[in-house]
């Protein structure tokens, strides 16, 4: 298995392959690529499964992704690669390169793909297709005009299903995690551009934020920092990311996406007084 890269070091051509077990994660690194890929002039297609299309395109705009009318379309796997009867490898190989002719005729400088490969452990999938798929598609990426990302979720594939996707695929993409243990993971956030954290975090991990926050003051001009997923905050991580907040010049400013005790414990460190920071509940909730 390849070293996984960040999905803004894709490049045209590559063929990579996401493993996740975090849904946010994953819609991050879909909406970094999506949005990379409608910026270049590609045509961009997405094929979700386990959320409808309606609610994907809604996530994507959670994520300052425009929904671009023609020049990006997203499907339901119903309708696509598991219609006429089920999945068919040398069909959906063929409705690939119309595609990509397509892009071409169309003036687009190439075909940008991101696919949820969940519907391959339904009873009606046929997984020798799925091997199939994977092993020949590769030929279609040889001139550069196509891109294209695979998802697998690791609590619905079988250890043995994740190890052939990772060998078939020349590249991997995953987030730049700055620290990860069994309480607290902290890593990069694509879109909006900023640090997400999940878990627990108290005054014994605060050096982990703190240089996480160094990091994403030094990138981005208005950061985010996402904390949706964050189950307990102790006065000490609220305070550092207060002063980060003070830091900032007046023509730059923090969002903060927050709820529930996370919330009140960055309100108590005085976040509501700071000018230029703001909270924000995560998307889907008021």
């Amino acid at each position: 298995m390849t070293t996984p890269m960040s999905v803004d070091a894709l490049r045209p051509g590559d063929h990579a392959c996401l493993t996740f077990s975090d849904a946010e994660e994953r819609l991050d690194i879909v909406a970094a690529f999506v949005a990379d890929g409608l910026a270049g002039g590609d045509r961009v297609m997405c094929f979700t499964d386990t959320i409808p299309p309606d609610g994907l395109l809604a996530e994507l705009a959670a994520r300052g992704v425009d929904d671009a009318v023609d020049q990006l379309t997203v499907h339901g796997i119903e309708e696509t690669w598991l219609s006429n009867g089920g999945f068919v490898a040398s069909r959906m190989i063929d409705m690939l390169v119309a595609q990509l002719d397509r892009a071409s005729r169309e003036g687009y400088t190439g075909l940008r793909l991101t696919a949820d490969m969940c519907w391959a452990v339904r009873p009606v999938a046929p997984v020798d297709q799925l091997t199939v798929f994977e092993s020949q598609v590769g030929r279609l990426f040889s001139d550069g005009r196509l891109t294209a990302i695979c998802q697998y979720d690791r609590q619905s594939f079988d250890a043995v299903t994740l190890a052939f996707a990772a060998a078939a695929h020349p590249k991997s993409v995953a987030a730049t995690v700055y620290h990860e243990d069994p309480l607290l993971r902290v890593c990069r956030q694509h879109r909006p551009p900023g640090i997400r954290l999940a878990g627990e975090i108290d005054f014994t991990r605060a050096d982990v934020l703190t240089q996480a926050l160094s990091e994403t003051l030094r990138l981005d001009r208005h950061v985010w920092v996402n904390l949706s997923q964050l189950r307990f905050m102790d006065a000490s991580a609220a305070a550092r990311i207060v002063h980060a907040a003070l830091s900032l010049p007046p023509d730059r400013t923090m969002t903060v996406v927050c709820a529930g005790t996370v919330r009140k414990v960055l309100r108590l460190a005085g976040a509501d007084e700071v000018d230029g920071l703001k909270l924000l509940m995560p998307h889907g909730q008021s």
